[in-house]
């Protein structure tokens, strides 16, 4: 489905992101495959996928709050002179749940920084290959905390929804160069970020979700190749939850 096509995916080290890897490599996507550090196992993995599928995957290695490291890693794709088709804004962090009342101000800028701001500033130096192009899909992982509001973690909530508005503000924005941008919202996943969710509020979740368990990562990379690809051609603006039914 992605054959002849190259994707930028950040925070492919673990969960959602190294599925999204995965699957991305396994349908012919050239990748450049983001995490904070170049570790021997990473790159190791990344040889393997590419190997195994006859793709390349290039290491994108930074940490997303150094913005000049960022910029550094963009003028190499740019001075590669390859066309950049699809920018997935995945990586994030979480920060153990705690009321509005006991959340310092430096928690909630630091979440922010990474959950929002950073993956604005990659979209925005990316938008600028992609405009000259005349085409491209920007895929934003958001979160149902973003919609639904659960109690807690407001800074974590708060830079998921900020997501979803910068989705549907770019979508209009950007349709007029061919670029066009969607989000999903995953329920619970099973990843290291889930770990996080208190269990009294898991359980609560799942109770009144449809299907009663929790979502694998390849479930959100399934909806992300849907959007990546020429199957949604015509949707932009569009924020998919993929949440099992909540």
């Amino acid at each position: 489905m992605l054959k002849g096509k190259t994707a930028i995916i950040t925070g492919t080290a673990r969960g959602i992101g190294k599925a999204t890897l995965e699957v991305f490599a396994e349908n012919g996507a050239d990748i450049y495959a983001h995490a904070r550090k170049e570790t021997p196992e990473f790159l190791a993995e990344l040889a393997r996928l590419s190997k195994e599928h006859n793709v390349e995957i290039r290491p994108f290695c930074f940490d997303l709050t150094d913005n000049s490291a960022m910029k550094a890693r963009v003028k190499d794709i740019a001075a590669a002179k390859r066309p950049v088709d699809i920018l997935i804004n995945n990586a994030g962090m979480v920060e153990e749940s705690a009321s509005f009342i006991m959340t310092s101000a430096e928690k909630m800028k630091s979440v922010f920084e990474v959950n929002f701001f950073a993956q604005m500033m990659l979209t925005q130096y990316i938008v600028r290959l992609m405009t000259r192009q005349g085409k491209g899909s920007i895929i934003n992982i958001s979160s149902i905390a973003a919609i639904d509001g659960e109690p807690g973690q407001l800074e974590y909530n708060a830079g998921k929804a900020a997501l979803i508005g910068a989705t549907r503000k770019l979508a209009s924005e950007l349709a007029p160069f061919g670029i066009r941008v969607n989000a999903i919202a995953p329920g619970i996943i099973e990843t290291d970020m889930s770990g996080k969710i208190r269990r009294e509020l898991k359980e609560r979740i799942l109770e009144r979700t449809f299907m009663k368990r929790v979502g694998a990562p390849k479930e959100i990379a399934g909806a992300a190749l849907f959007f990546a690809s020429e199957h949604s051609s015509y949707v932009t603006g569009q924020i998919l939850r993929v949440d099992g039914g909540m």
